[in-house]
């Protein structure tokens, strides 16, 4: 039942996803790369006094690196850097380890299953390694290799 549930979500923000255009007005920029799947992505973030009010994505990608990066923008918004850096590490946790890594992790929780399929982990990561190299403001484009 938990796992139709965690699907029906995934599938929701991936034929759905939220926050999916260009943002003119984005303080910090990044491009990500998953050459393995394929998926590509351009993110978009505004800082003001150090805190994130808005996150959106473009690209293409399978299911999987859509629906993360929607429901990543959407988790984004209110949290200063490093409580976004903090967010990804736990999300990255969630798909490499099987520690208690799903607390505090609101909706992310449904990706807990990618862990089973270690190539799908690379596109479940794809926006939270785009989101690390925004937030460091390095200009190199994120990739999962």
């Amino acid at each position: 039942m938990v796992h139709d549930l965690y699907q029906e979500i995934i599938l929701d923000h991936s034929k759905r996803p939220r926050n999916c255009h260009a943002m003119d007005d984005a303080n910090r920029k990044a491009e990500g790369y998953n050459p393995l799947c394929g998926d590509r992505l351009k993110l978009y973030v505004k800082v003001e006094n150090g805190v994130v009010t808005d996150a959106s994505f473009e690209g293409s990608g399978c299911a999987i690196s859509t629906a993360s990066a929607s429901l990543m923008t959407e988790s984004l918004k209110g949290k200063t850097r490093a409580e976004a850096l903090k967010l990804l590490d736990k999300f990255h946790d969630l798909l490499t380890t099987d520690t208690e890594a799903a607390k505090d992790l609101g909706k992310l929780v449904v990706f807990c299953g990618v862990r089973d399929y270690p190539a799908r982990v690379k596109c479940a990561t794809l926006a939270w390694h785009t989101l690390k190299s925004a937030l460091s403001e390095s200009g190199e484009v994120a990739t999962t290799e």
